[in-house]
């Protein structure tokens, strides 16, 4: 049994005109313990939607959440509100986009890290504030006595990111989901967040879900990724794989707009690939393939029938009617 499994979920949200936004429609996918799976898709394709849905942060209404979200064989969609509360940054913590709006601007950090030490491990104030100093050190930030009784704007924007892993991290959680931990970071900085978050990986033995849209992020630390595109799953394999031989025409834009480092300098350089067209609107229920508006390769039947998500490789599924399957060795 995997540590979580996701079951065509269906996050749904109500508009004012009386329509219905499909964020996210029929997403399935399955993260073992100790694994990173990535999620990947441009902006608006249903990656932090399906981040809050795990974790029951969408309000309903408007929000709509069906399907199954089993963590550790249990149904989060059956659970009381009190009962998500007690798995909320305990069992499944979360990193989110921007630390300066995570982040209370009124408390100092080692509040902020001790609160959900109080609230689930029954730690007295001191012990607490010990145990915030003990995270601010493995994060990697220095001083970390004095940092401790500083506030979210008195820390660089590296640092804030690294409290708010030191908050996902305090209470030892079995699974990770980390929701554009880079964005907005310089690379400097971008390449130590990930050092970190693979060091300590390795440390806790926590399972990561990462959202982001940054494919050289996925590279670097996934072992397996997952593509959407317009609220669903359009690929998913190891990340080698992915990289090697995509088999989505989506997979395939994306990585042809993928600057090659070095390119410019030895004569290969030509323009990046582009993906033609807008992201289809969610309040229509599509009929098709979903990238059908937009894929070079489009034909009648993709334009009438979904294609089904099927193993195009091992260990490697794709939803086209027309990507090239591997045999598959006996």
């Amino acid at each position: 049994m995997a540590l979580l499994e996701v079951e065509n979920l269906q996050t749904h949200f109500r508009t004012p005109d009386g329509g219905v936004n499909r964020a996210v429609d029929g997403l399935s996918f399955n993260v073992e313990a100790g694994q990173t799976v990535a999620i990947v898709g441009e902006s608006g394709c249903g990656k932090s939607v399906t981040s809050m849905s795990i974790l029951r942060l969408i309000p309903e209404p408007p929000g709509q959440i069906a399907g199954q979200i089993r963590f550790n064989g249990k149904n989060l969609l059956d659970l009381s509100d009190r009962e998500m509360r007690a798995i909320r940054g305990n069992e499944i913590s979360m990193i989110f986009q921007e630390p300066m709006t995570s982040l209370n601007p009124v408390l100092s950090i080692g509040k902020q890290i001790g609160e959900a030490l109080r609230l689930h491990q029954g730690l007295s104030r001191s012990q607490a504030e010990a145990k915030a100093v003990e995270m601010l050190t493995l994060v990697g930030i220095p001083a970390p006595d004095k940092r401790v009784k500083e506030y979210p704007h008195q820390l660089s924007g590296g640092m804030r990111q690294r409290v708010m892993i030191a908050i996902a991290l305090a209470c030892n959680p079995k699974l990770l989901i980390a929701d554009e931990p880079t964005t907005a970071l310089d690379v400097t900085i971008q390449a130590q967040i990930l050092d970190l978050m693979r060091d300590l990986k390795h440390r806790v033995g926590a399972a990561i879900v990462l959202i982001t849209h940054d494919l050289g992020v996925v590279a670097e630390v996934a072992e397996r990724v997952i593509v959407m595109y317009a609220g669903r799953k359009v690929e998913e394999a190891r990340v080698e794989d992915l990289f090697r031989a995509p088999k989505h025409p989506y997979t395939q834009g994306l990585l042809g707009a993928v600057p090659k480092l070095g390119s410019s300098l030895d004569g290969t350089s030509e323009r990046l690939a582009e993906i033609p067209g807008l992201v289809p609107s969610l309040k229509q229920k599509l009929q098709g393939c979903v990238f059908a508006s937009r894929c070079p390769q489009v034909t009648e039947l993709c334009r009438t029938a979904a294609p089904a998500l099927e193993e195009k490789a091992p260990a490697h599924i794709a939803a086209c009617h027309y990507a090239v399957k591997e045999a598959v060795p006996a």
